[in-house]
């Protein structure tokens, strides 16, 4: 039994690419989450000490009813479904394709998200 190197380059190349691709993004998405919470906070903080010094009032209110309504629609949008037809040749040819470079490329994409997401 011997091992194809010529079968092997393409899975590997599609394994490191993906890992370092996810980390690259996850470290990326958490530098982006960490700026933009810090700006929304200080927004928030400014609105509360405006409100205290009675300079504006804020309606907590409707700030709550439209932070549940961007949310809610957030949901929708990602639960969303997709109709399935039937299956046809050029779906087995892609599902044949993704069974041998989407697997291993989506799963060391993820695999490089989650360790990017964590370090970053």
């Amino acid at each position: 039994m011997s091992l194809d190197v010529g079968s092997v380059i393409p899975f590997a190349t599609s394994v490191g690419f993906g890992g370092i691709a996810g980390f690259l993004i996850g470290y990326a998405i958490k530098k982006v989450m960490k700026i933009t919470l810090v700006i929304v906070g200080l927004f928030f903080i400014a609105f509360i000490y405006l409100e205290y010094q009675k300079i504006l009032s804020v309606n907590w209110n409707k700030i709550q009813v439209s932070a549940e309504d961007t949310l809610a629609g957030f949901v929708n949008m990602t639960t969303g479904h997709i109709p399935s037809g039937i299956p046809s040749a050029s779906d087995q040819l892609i599902s044949a394709a993704l069974a041998s470079y989407g697997i291993p490329l989506t799963g060391s994409l993820a695999a490089g998200f989650v360790i990017g997401f964590i370090r970053g």
